[in-house]
């Protein structure tokens, strides 16, 4: 008996409208939060001995530079003191303050679909970094960024899928006052988008100006602490095994507001940090445990990142070497630690050595998200809009990084084995009775968006439609993308009234 097979009506103009569709965010391909840590470059016995060597380092080199604050902080939670100023941990106030430490922590979004849950294996992309020029990748050239440039990239964000928070990428180049650049910077992350924030304060003395800020936008102080969506990245040590006396005097201010605080060492291997990857890793992890240690001396179980950026020198030039395989190694090494501590952690990765985005960028980005992701990252900074090794941010770039980034979180979920995915009755339909292809198939037609992850920007067509279309240029679909983003009104634009009291109390100087 001969089966029949019902033709689908609309052919490939109707699978292009169905992939069109907006999906659920419970059934799209990839999503914030996906688990991975499939991908483990430290044994177990490698992981166990940069413990062991990090705890050596806290309990015989230390840490100097602490502010008073921090000291009287410290020693009256068991740290010791020594007569070359510096500051040693006992294992055993180390373990005692792991184990009162956050082990899971919600990173709030202005709107609470963009919350995120750091725990385990989830994994979360987004921007980072303090860039202090803007790429212009038509005129291959670099000016000061702004804070005009800090807003549209936070508006930018707030409608790609696949950066899921937004840490300041780049300095306010335009404000000289480092008070208001620090509260412009708020306002236009903020003003920019819903999705978690993360901030830095040049000086303690402009934590409560920023705090009030906070307030104004959250509707109130008790509000703010009850959902603060703004977080404060602090650099609390200066590698090698220094605090850095100011930023620890802001996370004290920050963790009394209420604010989460990511805890960031970024030594540089082989100038800052010592040069094998493993010793960069055991530096980072050794300072990361002190944060931990002052972090819940103040305030136990205060939201806290475990942020080990171990950075790389390219030793023929000096210069840095992000875009490179170890980095790649040295964050999904850093992931291993955290988890290994049941801490919520983050790294970098996805930033490039290129100047433009180019193949270079592209390699290079690819290769770090990719590992990060697999390595179960919580939290992947710089992921996307960053070159130059961090000096410069490309719009562009940001926007073509939401493509990369979510081919690797399609990487991330891995193949699911099920009983339907591997069923063969299907295939015995197609090729014992059927026309001899998948095309019309129910499975084929129901895992088509669930399955797939299928890019934006980038390019699928053949020499043929490429050439009938007009060969499309990847930036300047990039741009053309951007244009049409910023041309949009803003969805987390402040309330008018609101804005108002903001722009009363302090100097905004993004224009109404």
């Amino acid at each position: 008996m001969t089966k029949t097979f019902a033709r689908r009506s609309g052919g490939r103009a109707a699978r292009q409208a169905l992939r069109a569709a907006p999906l659920a965010q419970d059934v799209r391909p990839v999503r914030p939060g996906m688990e991975g840590g499939t991908f483990k470059p430290l044994t177990p016995d490698g992981i166990n001995r940069i413990h062991l060597a990090a705890l050596d380092a806290l309990e015989q080199i230390g840490l100097a530079d602490a502010p008073p604050s921090g000291i009287d902080i410290m020693t009256r939670a068991g740290a010791i003191l020594g007569d070359d100023g510096r500051l040693r941990f006992p294992r055993a106030l180390v373990e005692d303050m792991l184990d009162k430490a956050a082990k899971g922590i919600t990173l709030c979004g202005r709107d609470p679909k963009h919350d995120l849950t750091l725990s385990g294996k989830r994994v979360h992309y987004g921007t980072a970094g303090a860039a202090v020029h803007m790429v212009d990748p038509h005129g291959r050239e670099y000016r000061e960024s702004t804070v005009q440039d800090l807003h549209d990239a936070a508006r930018i964000v707030d409608q790609l899928d696949n950066i899921h928070f937004l840490q300041r990428p780049m300095v306010c180049r335009d404000i000289p006052d480092n008070r208001e650049m620090d509260l412009n910077s708020i306002y236009a992350c903020t003003s920019g988008t819903k999705k978690h924030v993360g901030v830095s304060f040049s000086e303690p003395d402009f934590v409560e100006d920023g705090i009030e800020l906070l307030h104004l936008i959250a509707g109130g102080e008790d509000a703010w602490r009850a959902r603060p969506f703004v977080s404060n990245s602090n650099c609390f040590v200066v590698p090698p095994m220094k605090f850095a006396t100011e930023s620890c005097q802001v996370m004290e201010k920050a963790i009394a507001a209420g604010m989460p605080v990511l805890l960031l060492s970024a030594g540089m291997a082989t100038a800052t940090a010592p040069p094998t990857l493993a010793g960069a890793i055991v530096q980072a992890v050794a300072e990361c445990l002190a944060g931990v240690v002052y972090v819940n001396a103040i305030a136990p179980g205060h939201p806290a990142i475990f942020g080990t950026w171990p950075f790389l020198v390219d030793l023929r030039s000096g210069a840095m070497s992000g875009g490179s395989g170890e980095q790649a190694l040295m964050t999904a090494g850093c992931a291993q630690m955290h988890q290994f501590y049941g801490l919520p952690g983050g790294a970098a990765a996805g930033f490039s050595d290129s100047k433009l985005p180019d193949m270079q960028a592209g390699w290079e980005q690819m290769c770090s998200n990719v590992l990060a992701g697999l390595s179960g990252l919580n939290m992947v900074y710089e992921a996307a809009g960053m070159h130059a090794s961090l000096l410069g941010f490309c719009h562009e770039s940001l926007i073509l990084g939401d493509d990369i980034i979510g081919q690797a979180l399609r990487c991330v979920r891995g193949i699911e084995i099920t009983e339907d995915s591997v069923s063969i009755e299907m295939m015995k339909s197609v090729c014992l009775e059927g026309p001899g292809h998948y095309l019309g198939e129910d499975q084929t037609l129901s895992r088509m968006q669930t399955d797939f992850v299928y890019p934006t920007l980038g390019d699928r067509t053949s020499p043929k439609e490429w050439a009938e279309v007009g060969k499309p240029d990847l930036i300047a679909a990039a741009t053309a993308r951007k244009e049409d983003i910023l041309a949009q009104r803003g969805s987390a634009r402040f309330d008018p009234q609101v804005d108002a009291a903001i722009r009363a109390r302090f100097n905004i100087h993004l224009p109404v």
